[in-house]
């Protein structure tokens, strides 16, 4: 019977890490790409 409680809170818990896990993915992105940008505009 616990397990049915606790299955819910766990998947909400799991979506919700993902999630963050997504967006420090794309903040890395940008990082990277903004730093392309500088080194190319040094670089000319």
């Amino acid at each position: 019977m616990k397990t049915s409680v606790f299955a819910p809170l766990v998947i909400v818990i799991c979506a919700l890490s993902l999630a963050a896990c997504a967006n420090t993915v794309r903040g890395v992105g940008k990082d990277v790409k903004d730093t392309g940008r500088a080194v190319q505009q040094t670089i000319e």
